[in-house]
C-alpha cells in the first residue's frame, strides 16, 4: 500500500501549498534527517502530514483527496502503528516529524504504505530515504517481494520506485457509487466464517501462488469478509469491497456477485484490474464510476499471472 492501502492507500509525496508550519528548510539542513520507528505519539503528527499531502497532490490534479480530515488519517496511522505487523518509521528533522512510511508484513509478500513527506521538505530526497529504508528491513526480512499501488497521475512517485527497481505489473481503477444490493442468478453471497478460512485461502494460492490468510483472518473477525458459492462450494471471497479489501475468486462472474452483494463500498472505492474489461463494463454500467487510475508494482520475486479473477486493495 503505497498509496493510503491500504489503507489509501496511494505513496504520495505531494508537492504544493500546505497548512502545516513551514520552515526554511534546505538541502544542508535536509542532510541532518534522521529515521527512527514510529510511536504512537507520532500518529498525530503523521496524520496530519498524510492528510495534507494527500489533499494536496489529488486537488492539484484535480481528484478528489483520500482522506475526509486529518483526524482520519490520525487514526489510520495510529493503528498502523499499533500493528505487531507492520514495521513503521518516520523521518525526522531537527526534532520534527517531517514524514512517514510502513512496511505490512503479515504475509508471504509484502506491502508498502502509506508513504507521505511534508511539502515543506520536497525535493530532498526524504522520499527516496523513508522507501530505502523499507526496502532494507524488506532485504533484512528476507520478503521474497515487495508491492505497493501508487497514483497513476503523480509521475514523481512513479518515477521514483521505478528508480529503485519496482515494476509496474497491473494498471488499476478505483471505482465508487450506490451499493448494488443485487444478487446473481446461480451464485450466492454470504457472511465469511473461520470455518471456510482453509478453502478460501487454497482459492488465493491457486489464482495468485500465496494467500493473504492474516488478513483474511482479521476481516473474518471484523465481520466484514464475505464469501461466494456456487454449485455448492466457495468460488470466490472479499475481506471488504473498498480501498483496503481484496478479493480472489474463480471467475468474473464470481467477483461481480461479491461486488453486488456488498452493504457499501469502503473509502474512496474498490479496485478493479483496468484489462478486466469484462467486469469494469459490467460496474460503469451499473452506475458506478471510476474515480481514479492507479498502478500495482513489485519488486522482488516476480509475480504470478492470476489464474482467476481479482480485487486488488491499496497494499497490493
Amino acid at each position: 500500500m503505497s498509496h493510503a492501502g491500504e489503507l489509501s492507500d496511494s505513496v504520495c509525496e505531494a508537492a504544493g501549498k500546505s497548512n502545516l508550519p513551514k520552515r526554511g528548510y534546505d538541502t544542508d539542513s535536509v542532510s541532518k534527517l534522521t529515521l527512527r520507528p514510529a510511536y504512537l505519539s507520532d500518529a498525530k503528527r503523521g496524520g496530519e502530514i498524510c492528510f495534507e499531502a494527500f489533499k494536496t497532490i489529488a486537488e492539484r490534479h484535480a481528484f478528489p483527496p483520500d482522506f475526509p480530515s486529518a483526524d482520519a488519517a490520525t487514526n489510520l496511522h495510529s493503528q498502523i502503528i499499533a500493528r505487531p505487523d507492520v514495521y513503521s518509521v518516520v523521518a525526522e528533522l531537527d526534532g520534527r516529524v517531517v514524514g512517514s512510511n510502513f512496511l505490512w508484513e503479515a504475509g508471504a509478500v509484502a506491502g508498502v504504505g502509506p508513504i507521505t513527506v511534508e511539502p515543506a521538505v520536497q525535493d530532498f530526497a526524504v522520499g527516496r530515504r523513508l522507501m530505502e529504508a523499507v526496502l532494507e528491513r524488506a532485504r533484512l526480512q528476507e520478503d521474497p517481494a515487495v508491492r505497493l499501488v501508487q497514483a497513476a497521475y503523480h509521475n514523481r512517485s512513479m518515477a521514483l520506485y521505478t528508480k529503485l527497481g519496482f515494476v509496474a505489473r497491473e494498471p488499476l481503477s478505483v471505482l465508487q457509487g450506490p451499493a448494488l444490493r443485487m444478487r446473481i442468478d446461480g451464485h450466492s453471497v454470504r457472511a465469511a466464517t473461520e470455518a471456510d478460512l482453509e478453502s478460501a485461502n487454497a482459492l488465493c494460492r491457486c489464482i495468485h501462488g500465496h494467500d493473504r490468510a492474516s488478513e483474511l483472518r482479521d476481516a473474518v473477525l471484523r465481520g466484514s469478509a464475505t464469501v461466494v458459492e456456487r454449485s455448492g462450494r466457495i468460488t470466490g471471497y472479499a475481506t471488504n469491497v473498498g480501498f483496503f479489501g481484496h478479493a480472489v475468486a474463480e471467475s468474473t462472474g464470481d467477483i461481480r456477485a461479491l461486488i453486488a452483494g456488498a452493504a457499501d463500498f469502503s473509502g474512496p472505492g474498490f479496485l478493479v484490474p483496468t484489462r478486466d474489461t469484462e467486469l469494469l463494463r459490467w460496474c460503469v454500467e451499473h452506475g458506478l464510476r471510476i474515480v481514479q487510475p492507479m498502478t500495482l508494482m513489485t519488486i522482488g520475486k516476480p509475480s504470478k499471472q492470476p489464474q482467476g479473477a481479482f480485487l486488488a486493495s491499496i497494499l497490493y
